[in-house]
């Protein structure tokens, strides 16, 4: 964060500064939710949660070397005190859900003001470029290789993980400092009006639209609606002549369309051959479906691109991070290099890992809906097809977020299954939704156990890579072992089936 008094962060949030602190006192470190987390000169945010409430730990964050706490109310602390924020009539966000006095909405609007006025003093006086990207499926993948790319021309700043929402959206922009060259902000929606809440806390110069599915649809009704929230984005942009350039999959009518919502200029990518000013040519997959490609922009020479993530669908994600890389100034074979050099920086988002026996575990297990879910799916099938007697094992529980649609959605996953020749499912949860996909699967005739939770789910596997496939000769041998999915909404937990079938029961497995 750029350095500020006390007393201006207080102007800025419309705060007063607490009788216990020096209004002349300097923020000069990055703001932090976790006490355990603050560094000398930090601003801790006294969040109020569900379970625990921030403004208990701002002496312990003081104690850490914080100058002071956002809040909102006294707590014998040097603090900021910010007024409560009354909730929002529709509000169907999780901070809305567990804040009946507006104590976390004020302390996050606070956070978000205060955001706000740090990009536009690093826009306007230290040239700081804002990258946002949405869609319905593979904002994070996108996000981390637009860094890779960015940071090829200066410091980058991107949220880790998911921090996508009205609470991680400012704590990533307050992590910017006066080196920071590019911001790349990962836009979410759960209603009309949220990304455009988003981007005037940080206006972005580049907008990247990559989709219009049916994640969320149980809350916007219908895709028209998600492609309408989603088109916020480029709506926000500057005008051409100010460096506003939007990004749009020309795959995806809904999000091309987007064009006339925008006085920024168009640019396009397809990875499907659609007519586009960025293209893929001449895809590749290796046994571990990780995607090579040559990569087609204007004005330059083709590129050969060699994907280190995994699935068809990145070279899509790659496409946008190479229109926005070209488009921000890097020249085309740097591009190229940098998304060939990138690998997955964020937990549980088609991390692959290959255990020492040769057992693959895709751990996607952040979130799902059904366009991510087709493309885990399509990832595993194609591995284990490379590896002869292998079985293709998918751990998938339920999508969340589906509405009325949510039982046929999952019962269509079962020909996903089959198409790519999945041999076997776990499904995590009893629900109609788990209970339609386990039918339709073995009406397939995909092997299928139903289980409660992730440890039986582990359970499960456990046994069953440890048992060797009917009929298969050396299947003792890394190159003939199974390949194991786990994916599911976040809710659910079941990164910990990933963690348990990898070495020691972490992430940190050996790298496939």
């Amino acid at each position: 964060m750029i350095t500020l008094s006390l007393q201006q962060i207080a102007d800025v949030t419309g705060g007063v500064v607490s009788p216990e602190a020096d209004p002349g006192a300097l923020v000069t470190s990055f703001v932090e939710f976790d006490s355990r987390k603050i560094t000398p000169g930090g601003l801790f945010i006294a969040l109020p949660g569900t379970r625990v409430d921030g403004h208990d730990f701002v002496a312990k964050a003081v104690e850490q070397g914080a100058t002071a706490a956002l809040v909102t109310r006294e707590v014998g602390e040097p603090a900021i005190v910010v007024p409560k924020t009354e909730p929002r009539e529709g509000d169907n966000s999780d901070l809305a859900a567990n804040d009946p006095d507006g104590s976390a909405a004020g302390v996050v609007e606070g956070m978000s003001k205060l955001a706000a006025h740090v990009a536009r003093e690093l826009v306007a006086h230290h040239g700081l470029r804002i990258t946002g990207v949405t869609g319905s499926a593979g904002k994070t993948s996108t996000k981390d290789l637009i860094a890779a790319v960015l940071s090829r021309s200066g410091e980058t700043v991107a949220p880790p993980g998911s921090f996508n929402n009205e609470l991680g959206h400012p704590y990533t922009v307050l992590r910017c400092t006066e080196d920071t060259k590019f911001l790349v902000a990962e836009l979410s929606a759960r209603g009309i009006g949220h990304i455009a809440h988003l981007a005037e806390i940080a206006p972005p110069q580049v907008g990247v639209v990559l989709n219009v599915g049916s994640a969320h649809i149980g809350e916007f009704g219908s895709r028209e609606n998600i492609a309408r929230a989603k088109g916020e984005l480029v709506e926000a942009l500057p005008a051409a002549a100010d460096g506003g350039v939007a990004v749009l999959n020309a795959d995806d009518e809904l999000v091309s369309a987007m064009a006339s919502r925008t006085q920024a200029r168009v640019v396009t990518f397809s990875a499907a051959g659609a007519q586009a000013d960025y293209y893929a040519t001449d895809v590749e997959l290796d046994e571990l479906a990780r995607a090579t490609f040559t990569l087609h922009s204007p004005a330059n020479p083709p590129q050969r691109v060699r994907l280190n993530v995994f699935g068809v669908h990145q070279v899509s994600n790659a496409l946008a991070a190479a229109a926005v890389g070209m488009e921000c100034g890097i020249a085309a074979p740097e591009v190229a290099d940098a998304l060939s050099s990138a690998h997955s920086v964020s937990v549980a988002r088609m991390d692959v890992n290959t255990r020492p026996d040769g057992v693959t575990v895709i751990n996607d297990a952040y979130n799902a809906n059904p366009e991510s879910m087709r493309a885990a799916i399509a990832a595993l099938g194609f591995t284990a097809a490379a590896r002869p007697g292998a079985r293709a094992i998918a751990v998938l529980g339920e999508m969340g977020e589906l509405g009325q649609d949510s039982v046929a959605a999952h019962a269509s996953l079962a020909d996903e299954l089959s198409r790519y020749r999945v041999t076997h499912l776990v499904t995590v949860g009893f629900n109609d939704a788990t209970e339609a996909l386990a039918t339709c699967a073995r009406e397939h005739g995909i092997e299928t156990t139903e289980v409660e939770d992730a440890e039986a789910a582990a359970g499960v596997v456990d046994k069953l890579v440890a048992s060797a496939p009917a009929g298969i000769d050396g299947w003792h041998t890394r190159e003939h072992r199974d390949v194991v999915l786990v994916k599911a909404s976040n809710a659910l937990g079941l990164w910990a089936v990933a963690e348990r079938l990898l070495p020691g029961h972490t992430l940190d497995g050996d790298k496939a």
